[in-house]
């Protein structure tokens, strides 16, 4: 069966966010692990989380970013290879701390050559 790739971006509403304790952290890197080599065959590229800041380029020039007012930014990314959107939508619901209140994910087909 046929592949497609997708690109999940994962969005998170700006704010403090409470750290997590040392124990919950590796029941996080637990379940991160386990995720990944569940779905090893489907993770193109394990992305990574995005730092602070950035560029914003538009045709009236340069402007550091992303805006402060934004109600949500993208906060990291991955790309997936799944036969159809819905296994995509499958794989990111399952990848631990993705869905959370506070967090949405977007994911879009990439367009092939």
């Amino acid at each position: 069966m046929a592949t497609q790739k997708y690109l999940v971006f994962l969005r998170n509403t700006p704010g403090k966010q409470e750290p997590p304790s040392p124990a919950q952290m590796q029941e996080m890197y637990a379940a991160f692990n386990a995720w990944k080599e569940k779905f090893k065959g489907s993770i193109v590229d394990m992305g990574g989380r995005l730092k602070p800041g950035g560029k914003i380029l538009t045709a009236s020039g340069v402007t550091d970013g992303p805006f402060a007012e934004a109600k949500e930014v993208v906060g990291g990314y991955m790309v997936v290879a799944a036969e159809n959107s819905d296994r995509a939508v499958e794989i990111a619901r399952e990848c631990p701390g993705v869905v959370r209140p506070g967090a949405s994910v977007e994911i879009r087909e990439i367009a092939g050559p």
